[in-house]
């Protein structure tokens, strides 16, 4: 398995507009193999910015690669300079390889690299 991050640095006064925007967003992703799950997570109110992290779970790092490679993956970005959402940085990339799953009955798997 493979997990995609992407961290967001939200200015205050714009969080509901980048909520919103992603509420009204058409991700496609269940439509590219391999894709698994997607969670918008809402972190830490800072002083100079609220924290956003999506989490993308994949079966594998090539099919997270197909998906950035896909008709749909250009279709679900192509608004994308449109927002009028204000950022303190423009969003931090993170992938990670899944080594150790387990799941809620405690069934533990640990994954080769």
């Amino acid at each position: 398995m493979y997990i995609a991050m992407n961290r967001f640095r939200v200015v205050p006064g714009f969080e509901e507009a980048f909520e919103n925007q992603w509420l009204s967003r058409q991700a496609r992703l269940a439509e590219v193999p391999g894709y698994v799950e997607f969670h918008m997570l809402k972190g830490a109110k800072a002083e100079d910015h609220t924290l956003y992290a999506s989490h993308t779970v994949w079966e594998s790092h090539a099919h997270f690669v197909g998906w950035t490679q896909s008709e749909q993956f250009r279709a679900a970005h192509a608004r994308t300079g449109e927002s009028k959402v204000q950022y303190l940085s423009g969003p931090h990339f993170e992938g990670f390889d899944v080594i150790i799953h387990e799941d809620h009955t405690g069934k533990r798997a640990e994954i080769a690299a």
